[in-house]
């Protein structure tokens, strides 16, 4: 018994070798499988690691492209910011006092409002504070002159967008934000950084690939305790390209200037010729430099976004009623027919009846028998009734669409535009946009409110100035554009002839000079000497929305071979068109021929 057991002890002590053998060669083998996943197989993935946390990168910002008028005026730039910080876990508590005294007395801050803010960022351990947002040139110096007994403060810098001009032109120009967190995810791969800026409206967000820039930076070797060890390059960053407007400054300011006293409304100013874009306003606007603030009081905010006059609206590329600078859709309707050619005269009533209700004349008495040219003159309702009657909604829906209307001008700022809305016997079947098809037809009324721009037709100022173009170029419909690269245009933008008979938009521009000759235009030409021939169109237009009128005014100069092309709008504002409309419009053409 005790022999069977002593020889079981001698070969579990003659094993134990070979187990020991065993468990190191299994050991060695873990170990050289691991070292060749390290050194082999991850080698890339364990180099990047390494070298992040020997490499720092000091990022360099972007100077962002200028936006500038065709002249060379800057309407939009970058500038450093200099902002007073203080780091609050890093103050040292026994200078505190002192050093918050000679701050407020030195740049005349409120020493309770910086004392807030301080315990602010202790409580909420905040890396760094700002005191001043942004200092001015003055606080700057002093600060700088009083630095070393102001050690508790720091002056942080950043580059910011810059709009010298402020509120002009805010709804072409556009303003830019930082990213947030949701899109840095997916923009970080296009070379953002966190708190980048990224353009959000208007040209900063049309042309945001073209004026942003690339960053750059440092590359510096750091040793593990994280100190300045050797420069590794440097990568400078790139300044993105300018981009040149169509816009004119010098009346882009008169069209602000004049729609000042205007509760709301829009004025275009374009070269009928091929659609440039000299002024584009729009009436509530706003100031740029708001969204370049980093503090941003809720009062103001809310004025912004939140207020019912809505100062970020483009009334310019929003939709109205034209009331009765429509007029001139309805007469080449009348002409494209056949059924009221040229020479057509007719009988102006004092009202005319149209299922329910009697339409009535402007003037309640009617003009006598006239013809196109009179008609547009004096801006007849009543001969314009018969016309649209008598070829019906869809002749004027197509003639309509053939100048632009129902569709998108192709303005680089399309993310702000309207579409409109003109009236189709297929639109009222369908049901109206609201109703069930079928159950909303068509109906005498409409197509009385319809002749005269009123209810079923809602256009917008750049479609109006558009069809306005096509009748001053003889026959070309332009795509409005606002940019330009080396005096070339940015985007391919040429000009189509219509499918509508020549003639026919002779006759059109013959009434239109008579509007100003002896017609409701007459007094554009009032206290300006030298202008060229004008022609244009009043037009005072019911809101469909149950507000007071708009008054409308479009016109062109010269007469012939025509180089301007206005359209002035004023949003409820009851009295006509040649009332309040007409004088900004003249305004305008008073500075263009001076500075021509």
């Amino acid at each position: 018994m005790i022999k069977t057991s002593l020889n079981k002890k001698l070969i579990s002590f003659k094993r134990q070798p070979l187990v020991l053998l065993i468990f190191s060669s299994i050991s060695f083998l873990l170990i050289l499988l691991r070292l060749i996943f390290l050194q082999l197989l991850n080698y890339e993935s364990f180099k990047k690691m390494s070298d992040e946390n020997r490499i720092r990168l000091i990022a360099s910002q972007p100077i962002r492209g200028r936006i500038i008028d065709k002249n060379g005026y800057v309407l939009a730039d970058s500038r450093v910011k200099y902002s007073l910080i203080i780091k609050p876990q890093s103050v040292n508590e026994s200078n505190w006092e002192k050093h918050k005294s000679s701050l407020s007395s030195l740049l005349n801050v409120d020493s309770n409002l910086v004392q807030t803010m301080y315990f602010d960022g202790l409580k909420n351990k905040k890396l760094s504070v700002s005191i001043i947002d942004d200092l001015s040139m003055d606080q700057l110096i002093k600060f700088k002159e009083n630095e070393d007994n102001l050690f508790s403060f720091e002056i942080a810098t950043r580059l910011i967008r810059n709009y010298p001009y402020k509120s002009v032109a805010a709804h072409v120009i556009g303003y830019t934000q930082p990213l947030t967190d949701s899109e840095y995810k997916f923009l970080s791969k296009r070379g953002y950084k966190l708190n980048d800026l990224i353009g959000r409206t208007g040209i900063e967000y049309v042309f945001e690939d073209f004026i942003r820039g690339e960053w750059g930076g440092e590359m510096i070797e750091v040793n593990s305790v994280g100190e300045f060890q050797k420069s590794l390059g440097i990568k400078p960053s790139i300044k993105g390209n300018d981009i040149e407007l169509t816009i004119d400054i010098n009346l882009q300011l008169v069209a602000e200037e004049v729609l000042k006293n205007k509760k709301a409304g829009a004025i275009i100013v374009m070269d009928p010729r091929d659609g440039a874009i000299r002024a584009m306003a729009s009436k509530p606007t706003f100031d740029l430099n708001f969204f370049s603030r980093d503090f941003k009081p809720q009062e103001e905010y809310d004025k912004l976004f939140n207020s019912p006059e809505k100062p970020l609206f483009n009334r310019a590329l929003n939709a109205y009623d034209p009331g009765s600078v429509w007029k001139i859709v309805t007469a080449l309707a009348g002409l494209e027919s056949g059924k009221f050619p040229s020479d057509i005269m007719l009988e102006t009533k004092p009202c005319i009846t149209y299922g329910s209700q009697c339409f009535r004349e402007h003037n309640d008495l009617g003009f006598g028998v006239i013809g196109y040219e009179d008609a547009l003159r004096v801006s007849s309702n009543t001969f314009f009734y018969q016309i649209g009657h008598g070829v019906g909604v869809d002749e004027i829906h197509e003639v309509s669409r053939k100048l632009g209307f129902n569709s998108f001008s192709g303005i680089e700022i399309a993310e702000q535009e309207n579409i409109g809305l003109v009236a189709s016997s297929e639109w009222a079947e369908e049901g109206r946009g609201w109703g069930e098809p079928g159950r909303t037809p068509w109906v005498p009324e409409d197509i009385a409110s319809m002749s005269i721009g009123q209810f079923v037709v809602q256009v917008t100022p750049i479609q109006i100035a558009r069809a306005y173009a096509a009748i001053a170029n003889g026959g070309y419909l332009v795509t409005p554009h606002l940019s330009k690269k080396n005096g070339k245009y940015l985007a391919n933008k040429g000009r189509m002839q219509i499918d509508i008979d020549p003639n026919n938009i002779q006759l059109i521009k013959s009434g239109l000079k008579k509007v100003v000759e002896s017609g409701t235009g007459v007094s554009i030409n009032y206290g300006i000497s030298n202008l060229p021939p004008v022609s244009g169109k009043t037009g005072t237009a019911e809101d469909g929305e149950g507000g007071s009128d708009h008054a409308w005014f479009v016109c062109f100069t010269p007469s012939e071979k025509s180089e301007l092309l206005v359209v002035a709008f004023a949003q409820n504002t009851p009295g006509g068109g040649s009332v309040h409309a007409l004088p900004m419009a003249r305004e305008i053409l008073k500075v263009w021929n001076e500075k021509k």
